[in-house]
Formats: C-alpha cells, structure tokens, sequence
C-alpha cells in the first residue's frame, strides 16, 4: 500500500513539474486561455510582432481561417500597441468573416476603426461593415452567443447601418445605408420609422439626386402602405398624397411618377370615399353643417370623381333644405 502512495505521488510531482507547453491538444498560455493544436503540428505563436502577423497572413491566403484568426488574436493580444496590431485586428475580422461569424466580424471590424482610426483600409472597412449589414438585412440570422442560430433582427441590422453611417458619414455607402434603414424598419412594418429614415437620407444626402429621389418615392411608399395598414387612416393618406407630389414636382423626368400618380390617384379616391361616408351619417342625423363640412371635403380630395358628384349633389339638396327653413322662421 505505502508503496503505491509512493508511486502516486511521484507521479503526482512529475505531472506538476512538466510545463504547461506540452504538445498537447489542449494547451494554456497565460492571457491568452486555453487553446487546442494538433500533435506534432508544431507551435503557431511566434515571439516577435511581426512573425506572428506574418504566420496569421499565411494561414489567411490558404483560407485556413481558423490558425488565422488564432494568430491574429494573439498579435493584436500581446503588442497590442505595435504597428502590426492594426493589421492584425483587420485579419481577426476578415477570419471571423471567413468563418461565417459576421456578426463578431462586424464588431471586430468596429474595434478596428475605434482603436486604429487612421488605418490605411478604412474605407474598406466601412465597405465590409455595409456588406454585412446588407446579409442581414436580406434575411440571415443573427445567433444567440454567437453560435446558436436565432431570427434576423431588424433593430440589430438598423444599428448596424447606424454604426455604417457614423463610421463613413461621407463614404460611397453612407447614403445607400441610410436608406436601408428604411428598409429594415418596412420590414418590421414600423412605416413611421421607414418614413423618418427615408425623410432623412432625403434631407442628408439632397445633393445626390438618384438617392434623394429614391427616398422621397419610398417615404411616399411608406406612408401608403402605413394608411393601408388596420383602418383607413385619412391623415396619413393625406401625406402619401403630399409626399408623392412633391416627388413628381421635384424630379419630373423619373420613370416612377406614372405610378406615383396612380397612387395619388387611388389615395385621393379613397380619401373622397371615406369623406362621403361620414358625410351620409351626418346627414342621416339631420346634423346638416357637419354633413357639408365632409361632403366638401371629398370635392377637395377627388372632385372629378363618382363620389365628387354625389357631394354636390348632396350639397344642393342640404342647401335647399336649410333655405326652406330659414323661410319658415
């Protein structure tokens, strides 16, 4: 018995001693945690910066994005003050990026601009951070602690855009990631938010006609399909009208204002409809003001109308009636 206590602990005092660089599959460095390498593969840290981002670039341009991203991690952990850490985070995103993992991509390219603002490729970055965002924004998802797939969501795509913008306020994608906003808010069908996101790529971006007119058209789309939304809501119809008008005021010669004008159109019929309808029930109360009131309102909205008839013809009819009692008294 006493000898196999001896053995044990011998064994035990072995164990201890031997470094924690074993070339095992499981090995610790210290701020770095716990990582797995292959037996016998040999190490993939490197002492110095500029080896380490040079071993991450190599594994990068055979697509073997895991050793890169490893590699690229360690370089930006270390000699985080370097002049190789700002390369080194950039091959930490674009490995995420490789393994599917954008969203930690996104932020890793986020901490890139916010850590090492006069990187020489931001513009690129802000190009891949807008790429990104348009994955979601067409529907992929997002992943509960980066792994376990989830729903797209709409809010963390808008933020995204969001974070676009603020990154590249005047970059080539600026614009286009403001409209997208409005995109992913339509989506969501929080036509009130489209409407503001499109309201402002239109006032931000005003010099660039193509985006400006885009934005106006899809405001006006927006708060059509937000008056079609529930019950009829008159108020709201009443700015698609507006907002499809000055589109077709502003930018003529777009081929979109044939169908602007069939929905100003169908806006204002369907506002002379609703008009007349509260119209009759006045008039059925005897209520005459009230009745004249909305029966001129569907002559505002839509006089060359059906319903346009009908209220002066029904205008005529009050008047006589209120003349008839006016004489009596």
């Amino acid at each position: 018995m006493n000898r196999w206590i001896g053995r044990s602990l011998l064994l035990a005092l072995c164990l201890w001693v031997l470094p924690l660089n074993t070339p095992a599959p499981l090995t610790y460095r210290q701020g770095e945690g716990w990582t797995y390498e292959k037996v016998g593969g040999g190490s993939w840290t490197r002492t110095r910066a500029k080896d380490q981002l040079e071993l991450a670039q190599e594994a990068f341009d055979k697509k073997d994005f895991k050793l890169s991203l490893k590699a690229a991690r360690r370089t930006v952990r270390v000699w985080p003050l370097s002049d190789y850490a700002p390369q080194a985070q950039y091959l930490l995103a674009r490995s995420l990026e490789g393994r599917g993992q954008d969203e930690k991509a996104f932020k890793a390219y986020q901490t890139l601009l916010e850590k090492y603002p006069k990187a020489i490729n931001y513009e690129e970055v802000v190009q891949r951070q807008y790429e990104i965002a348009n994955r979601y924004l067409a529907g992929k998802r997002f992943r509960l602690w980066g792994y376990v797939p989830f729903l797209p969501s709409m809010d963390k795509t808008a933020d995204m855009y969001g974070n676009v913008i603020k990154n590249g306020p005047y970059s080539d994608v600026a614009a286009q990631a403001q409209l997208n906003i409005g995109a992913a808010r339509e989506k969501q069908s929080n036509f009130p938010q489209a409407v503001k996101a499109y309201e402002k790529a239109a006032d931000v971006y005003h010099e660039q006609l193509k985006v400006a007119a885009d934005a106006l058209y899809k405001a006006g789309e927006a708060y059509y399909k937000q008056a079609q939304t529930a019950e009829y809501d008159q108020s709201v119809a009443g700015k698609a009208v507006a907002t499809f008008s000055d589109f077709i005021a502003l930018y003529p010669k777009d081929p979109r204002v044939t169908e602007a004008q069939k929905i100003i159109d169908t806006l204002r019929a369907e506002q002379a409809r609703g008009a007349l309808e509260i119209a009759r029930f006045y008039e059925g109360k005897h209520s005459w003001d009230g009745a004249k009131v909305y029966y001129n309102e569907v002559l505002v909205a839509d006089p060359n109308s059906k319903y346009g008839e009908e209220a002066k013809r029904r205008i005529e009819a009050i008047n006589k009636i209120t003349a008839k009692k006016t004489a009596r008294n």
